[in-house]
């Protein structure tokens, strides 16, 4: 009889991690990757504007012109947010973040090279295209990789503070560049944040091929492309002519037609650009409500104070984005504070439209500016207060408005997030610029139009405005306060359709 000898089994180590895991190991530098790609969308949509009056004067365009320079790329990056949303799911995030990129620094060299006006809203308008790919997929990463509530809490805060921060950030970094450079280098500087956001993007994402692989909605697409597009153009088209400018009326008809097309067709359609489950959720509709309200309000904020710093107070571009720094520390605060700390021990219920209230008496405390107002005892604190605001509506916000989405609808409720903010800094930018220029009109009437009225008349302009904007924040305080239900949220968990 054979003698049998079983050799003793080997000891293996420790399995290799996978992609997907040790992608999650280096989890907080991907959040440092995404918040460089999200910082440079929202630094673009105030580092520019501090330098056209500067670009006007070196490529010749007139002043009606000027607006193009804004408008081609909100339109672009508005009107493609879904589609971009719907590709990234197809296509992979990592991948749709490096394109994003990639094409984002490309077209903002074409800018910075521009020699007339047209090569400039060329730039502005794949600026838009490439901005509408990247956005969707930052967000859909952050709300992917960061699933453990805690985790999630700390990641949305800080992605919360770039989002709020953002603006401010750019009109200082737009005031030095401007200043002490040269314009081109307000769209120059986006290569340094792009050639950061490819590095970390190649190196630390692991590799997805896309989670949704289901045929293209083409209806949807055409249908909800036409429509956000007739939309953000009615829009700025009211800012520069009037509401009741043909134009202006014949592009929210059209909006409304192809909006409402698009609506039945995703009721209708097998494979909707934007399934139902996405948005029929209470917390979720309050969070993207609160997105458009506090866009609209933030333009006030930002527009029209840089006016009376440098109008009214004879600040300089610089001295202009350093005054709004105590503003970005109380975003920052309120930001860590609600997401990590209140977010999931209350729910966003109280949160949101607290931040609401804060923010509509820190503009209704703007409403009280004068010509000899002076920054420390007239703005200094509101900025403060608007700021602790802020932040807690915009972390908030994010968190709720991408939580309990499936990984194959992250692209699009990420698309839908960034589309409300959007829409929302559109209607801001068309409806206060329409009342400053109705109350400085009123202002006038039965005045000489002496040096020292016009100079009346703007500040009353400024501050109707901040009152305004401090009715539109009590108002959407009220909304969401009836949308969001009450009590605490668990990450992870699907949200009722309800």
């Amino acid at each position: 009889m054979s003698e049998i000898t079983l050799e003793p089994t080997p000891r293996r180590g420790p399995a290799a991690p996978t992609a997907r895991e040790a992608a999650h190991e280096r989890r907080w530098w991907i959040l440092a990757v995404l918040a460089i790609s999200q910082l440079m969308v929202i630094l673009d949509g105030t580092i520019v504007n501090i330098a056209l009056p500067t670009a006007q004067h070196a490529l010749h365009f007139s002043n009606s012109d000027r607006q193009w320079i804004v408008t081609a790329y909100s339109l672009a990056f508005g009107s493609l947010l879904l589609l971009g949303g719907r590709i990234s799911d197809y296509i992979g995030r990592k991948n749709a973040l490096i394109i994003g990129l990639i094409g984002f620094a490309g077209a903002s060299a074409l800018g910075a090279a521009s020699m007339n006006f047209t090569m400039l809203v060329l730039a502005r308008t794949v600026q838009g295209v490439f901005g509408a790919l990247l956005a969707p997929a930052v967000l859909a990463l952050l709300s992917t990789t960061f699933t453990n509530p805690n985790e999630r809490g700390k990641a949305f805060a800080i992605y919360g503070a770039v989002a709020g921060a953002g603006g401010a950030l750019g009109l200082l970094l737009g005031g030095v560049l401007t200043s002490y450079a040269s314009w081109r280098w307000t769209l120059l500087v986006n290569l340094f944040f792009a050639a950061v956001g490819v590095v970390g993007a190649v190196l630390l994402l692991h590799h997805d091929r896309g989670v949704d692989h289901d045929p293209l909605d083409w209806p949807g697409v055409l249908t909800a492309t036409g429509g956000l597009f007739a939309l953000v153009f009615g829009f700025n088209h009211a800012e520069t002519t009037s509401w009741m400018n043909h134009y202006t009326l014949g592009s929210f008809v059209v909006a409304a037609v192809l909006l409402g097309a698009f609506a039945s067709i995703q009721r209708r359609t097998r494979f909707p650009l934007l399934p139902l489950r996405v948005i029929l959720d209470r917390n979720r509709g309050g969070a993207l409500a609160a997105m458009i309200i506090a866009s609209s309000g933030m333009f006030g904020v930002f527009f029209f104070l840089t006016y009376y710093l440098q109008t009214t107070l004879g600040f300089s571009a610089v001295m202009t984005g350093f005054a709004f720094m105590p503003m970005v520390a109380g975003t920052v605060v309120t930001a860590q504070l609600s997401n990590i700390v209140l977010l999931p021990k209350v729910g966003p219920r109280p949160l949101i439209p607290l931040g609401m209230l804060v923010a509509a008496g820190a503009m209704w405390w703007l409403t009280h500016l004068t010509l000899t107002s002076t920054y420390s005892h007239g703005v200094l604190l509101p900025l403060i207060m608007m700021g602790l605001g802020i932040g807690l509506v915009f972390a908030p916000g994010f968190s709720v408005a991408t939580l309990g989405v499936a990984e194959h609808d992250a692209g699009v409720a990420s698309a839908l997030v960034n589309t409300s903010q959007q829409i929302g800094g559109s209607v801001g930018t068309a409806l206060l610029n329409t009342l400053a220029a109705s109350a400085a009109t009123a202002f006038l009437v039965g005045r000489a139009p002496t040096t020292l009225n016009q100079a009346l008349a703007a500040v009353h302009s400024y501050t109707s405005v901040f009152g305004d904007v401090a009715l539109i924040f009590v108002g959407g305080a009220i909304l969401t306060a009836a949308v969001l239900r009450s009590g605490p949220i668990r990450a992870g968990a699907p949200l009722a359709l309800h």
